[in-house]
């Protein structure tokens, strides 16, 4: 049985990432920001949060084994590590060329710190000193994914090529295995157990793609001491790509989120698929498990976390007040994004969040639907009766209901203006801020961004495309006008 805790909905941008320590969750976004939450506490966010140093989105974010700190990585090329205790910023790692940053890890002992670039190098750095140990090119092409051994004397890249490579400390090759993931490798880990056999190891590695595909490894020592990588499983379950992966704590459960929207737990041993859990509105970008609790965290574009217990005996009551759902069972109100697909009953839901219930009765006879709702104005709040009852109660003196048509109509603007971003399409988000484009132009790879964000790119150095990582034949800008048109027009509509 997997349960439904939480939904947590407060970054402002697609959430590109989240980790579990022993008593934290942290996860981070496109909105540039990191946020803390104690799980001690019913996952509720901690004073400091949220971290906010990064110039650009977030795209990953680890804790060191011990809690004690944690390790996140941008677009702006920086990794930064912070206290887990108290969010201090404690160092700001640089990649040497300032290549963004897709992908960070910590070693199992905390000795190294470890981030993947754009420009398929990987940078490693002392934890201790702070110092930058080496930067190495593994690839032709960015490395998105990367992970520690568990005996932290290797680390395993993916790279958009859809390789993946096996490499010690000092960045000799051990392994590769071409075309791991046709199209591009997009996530890898490392289960946390291994085994020794005859003084030789053997690891369970997983792996997941642009492919739709989801592989688990044994990496191993043949009786050369030469590694290998032997494929054990090629998971299928999910019918678009697979963005992230992680093992369980015992390495018997691997957990997978896909741009069809689903997360997928299976048995890691039998590759056996024994849950699907259909409660995002939108592509599932990051997933996580609790090292010492059965509890999942899953990220998503449709801005929200979604924090799970697997297996736990909640009782009948308690399942029923978190509305869990892998059974099904519809999620409360407050947990959909789209106002369009709300039912009647969402809205009537709403209506009493909303400190609104004397208006149930109009709404349930009427028959209005989340759709309905998004197209409330004064005149069809009029037609259903509401203000010509406000003005019968305002004659009675009855304060209490003053104002009730204007705050229906209030908490309607302010519903569809919250929504208003998820909505938008994403052609219209700047590919590096992840906003809304006010003044869209075309850079020379052919992808629009807002001005200030591209310019401010080419200012820092930057003289590779941010989408291709391809130099840019010229940082000549041109304004998109019909972009700008259909972006002031859809804003015009909503």
């Amino acid at each position: 049985m997997v349960s439904l805790l939480h939904t947590l909905r407060d970054h402002t941008d697609e959430v590109r990432c989240c980790s579990f320590s022993p008593s934290l969750l942290a996860t981070g976004s496109g909105d540039k920001s990191l946020r803390v939450y104690s799980a001690s506490t019913g996952f509720t966010e901690l004073p400091f949060s949220p971290l906010t140093a990064h110039g650009y989105g977030v795209h990953c974010c680890c804790f060191s084994s011990c809690g004690g700190y944690l390790l996140s990585c941008s677009t702006d090329g920086l990794a930064l590590l912070w206290s887990a205790d108290t969010g201090e910023l404690l160092a700001t790692l640089e990649h040497p060329s300032r290549s963004p940053l897709r992908v960070c890890a910590l070693s199992p002992d905390s000795s190294r710190m470890l981030a993947g670039a754009c420009d398929g190098t990987v940078a490693q750095w002392d934890f201790r000193s702070r110092k930058l140990l080496s930067c190495s090119a593994v690839s032709e092409a960015s490395v998105v994914a990367c992970c520690f051994s568990p005996c932290g004397q290797m680390f395993v890249s993916g790279c958009t090529n859809g390789d993946l490579k096996l490499w010690d400390l000092q960045a000799s090759l051990l392994n590769s295995q071409k075309d791991a993931h046709d199209l591009g490798v997009t996530c890898c880990t490392f289960a946390p157990q291994f085994t020794i056999e005859e003084c030789a190891l053997e690891f369970r590695l997983a792996s997941c793609g642009q492919d739709s595909r989801l592989k688990i490894w044994i990496v191993a020592q043949d009786e050369r001491d030469a590694w290998t990588m032997k494929l054990l499983h090629s998971l299928a379950a999910q019918s678009a790509p697979v963005l992230s992966c992680a093992f369980s704590p015992d390495g018997e459960l691997l957990v997978s989120g896909s741009v069809d929207k689903s997360v997928t737990i299976y048995n890691a041993n039998l590759g056996t698929l024994l849950h699907t859990l259909k409660q995002h509105d939108r592509y599932v970008t990051a997933v996580a498990v609790s090292p010492h609790q059965a509890v999942i965290a899953t990220g998503s574009m449709d801005r929200s976390v979604n924090v799970w217990r697997m297996g736990g005996e909640l009782g009948e009551t308690e399942a029923e007040a978190q509305q869990a759902s892998c059974q099904g069972r519809k999620l409360p109100v407050h947990c959909r994004l789209l106002l369009a697909d709300w039912t009647e009953e969402d809205v009537q839901n709403w209506l009493c969040e909303e400190g609104l219930e004397k208006l149930v009765d109009v709404f349930k006879a009427n028959n209005i639907d989340g759709e309905e709702l998004s197209r409330l104005s004064k005149e069809t709040v009029t037609e259903l009766g509401i203000g010509e009852e406000e003005k019968w109660r305002r004659s009675h003196s009855s304060p209490e209901s003053v104002g009730l048509r204007g705050r229906l109509l209030r908490r309607v603007n302010a519903l569809k203006a919250e929504q208003n971003g998820s909505e938008a399409p994403d052609h219209f988000l700047c590919p590096i801020t992840r906003e809304l484009m006010k003044d869209p132009v075309i850079a020379a790879d052919g992808f629009s961004y807002e001005r200030e964000s591209i310019e401010s790119w080419i200012r820092g150095k930057h003289k590779t495309s941010p989408m291709t990582n391809l130099p840019l034949r010229t940082t000549l800008l041109t304004p998109n006008r019909s972009l700008k048109m259909a972006i002031t027009h859809w804003k015009s509509d909503h």
